[in-house]
């Protein structure tokens, strides 16, 4: 039976590659190298040996990034030899498939790179593969230091398994200044607001919404938002663990008004990446997009400045909302460097570590208490957001619901985007709860 449950989590891993996006951006220099900290008392002291570290980080600031936080680890650690596995592709879809092979032939790296909540706790913990890593972080004093809505993505059955080197937002609506100038608007903050700005937009003869949805993933992730913006985190929180009725009125009058928000969006959006969709509110073509804030790495490395050429806010009706996905390091059962493993994520949820990758990533540190001197002015503004805001984990991006229940809803959305149907999607929605046992 375990040996089936472990094939399941292959096929599982390719599902789910199919269906959910990622982020990897361009990002901005890094920052000047400080003095190495010594590690906390209670780490393991590794002297000697390796520690392999897998991960789909291959390119741009992620591995640039990646290569920063190895530096860190290096300079506690100079007698270990750091293995860099990695596997090129997209969303890491590559990398799982080859991750899933290795765990099913008993041969785990060390460590590996998954997105923090239900992607690793439905996948790798519930076949019994992982190790708990709550004592890394009490060892390490970190619950103080980590938000309790990200413990809570984090924790199975009062253990956490994963530690996080970043967050990203998702909910985050990014506009072209000069269009919202030259049109003598500001950006909205709630959905009536939105359809506001939206009409008169259209009336001047701007697309409105900039949608970039060959991948379903995007279609999920601008609807998270919409569903905040309908219910507010409390019940948006309770859509996963069956305290939400997804027949409920919130969620028709989300689907109600993503179907209207589409009627605002580029006519030619299924046969846009999420990328070109950000292409075409630099041009002016499109006024403004939802997306993550891996959106602000495009618009830099396209030469846009935050704040002059380009602006952000909440995406409408979820300010006081933070809705999270990041990537975490997990410690597999029967590593073979066990102790350099755990010596490797003690320094991925340092403070030193963690300011040293996400500047160069371009996203913040899971921790509260990052070095807000090495960030850009959004990267500053979204950490005050999560040091203060409601957490509520990401839909698309792995951290809410199961694979199964995620691939489902991918189906659902689909149809959705197709024909517009509320009945119908919420009909899906509501079955696909059901299909993933949160729902009677």
């Amino acid at each position: 039976m375990y040996r089936n449950m472990r094939w399941l989590v292959i096929a599982s891993l390719v599902v789910l590659a199919l269906v959910v996006g990622a982020c990897g951006t361009p990002a901005p220099p890094p920052p000047e190298p400080t003095t190495p900290l010594p590690p906390p008392e209670d780490t393991p002291m590794p002297e000697a040996g390796t520690l392999e570290i897998f991960s789909w980080w291959t390119a741009g600031g992620e591995a640039e990034g990646l290569a920063a936080m190895y530096e860190v680890f290096e300079a506690q650690y100079p007698g270990v030899e750091i293995i860099n596995a990695t596997v090129a592709g997209g969303a890491g879809m590559e990398a799982k498939a080859v991750l899933a092979t290795r765990m099913l032939a008993d041969d785990p790296p060390d460590s590996f790179q998954v997105h923090a909540g239900h992607e690793l706790i439905d996948t790798w913990v519930v076949a019994g593969v992982m190790e708990p890593v709550t004592s890394v972080f009490e060892d390490n004093d970190w619950l103080d230091v980590y938000p309790p809505g990200v413990i809570e993505v984090l924790s199975q059955d009062g253990e956490i398994w994963s530690v996080p080197v970043n967050i990203h937002r998702s909910n985050v609506l990014w506009y072209n200044t000069q269009v919202f100038d030259d049109n003598g608007l500001t950006p909205p903050t709630t959905l009536d607001e939105f359809f506001t700005v939206a009409d008169a937009l259209q009336a001047a003869g701007v697309t409105p919404l900039a949608v970039g949805d060959s991948g379903v993933w995007v279609d999920i992730h601008v609807f998270e938002s919409v569903l905040l913006a309908s219910m507010g985190p409390d019940a948006y929180r309770g859509l996963w663990d069956s305290t939400t009725d997804w027949n409920g009125p919130e969620v028709t009058d989300a689907l109600e008004a993503f179907a209207q928000m589409m009627e605002y969006a580029n006519e030619d959006h299924s046969a846009l990446s999420w990328d070109q969709a950000a292409q075409l509110v630099v041009d002016g073509d499109a006024a403004m997009t939802i997306m993550g804030d891996w959106s602000e790495g495009y618009f830099k490395s396209v030469g846009l400045t935050p704040e002059v050429e380009f602006g952000y806010v909440p995406s409408p009706g979820t300010g006081g909302s933070f809705i999270m996905l990041s990537d975490s390091f997990g410690l597999p059962e029967g590593a073979p460097n066990r102790d350099n493993a755990i010596a490797w994520l003690t320094v991925c949820g340092s403070q030193e570590g963690q300011d040293a990758f996400n500047p160069i990533k371009g996203s913040i540190p899971a921790r509260t208490d990052g070095d807000r001197s090495l960030y850009d002015v959004y990267l500053q503004s979204a950490m005050d957001d999560f040091a203060s805001n409601e957490i509520v984990p990401s839909l698309a991006h792995g951290a809410a619901a199961s694979e199964g229940w995620v691939t489902a809803f991918g189906d659902a959305m689909t149809l959705f985007v197709a024909d517009l149907d509320v009945g119908a999607a919420q009909e899906a929605m509501a079955q696909a709860c059901v299909d993933a046992g949160m729902c009677q």
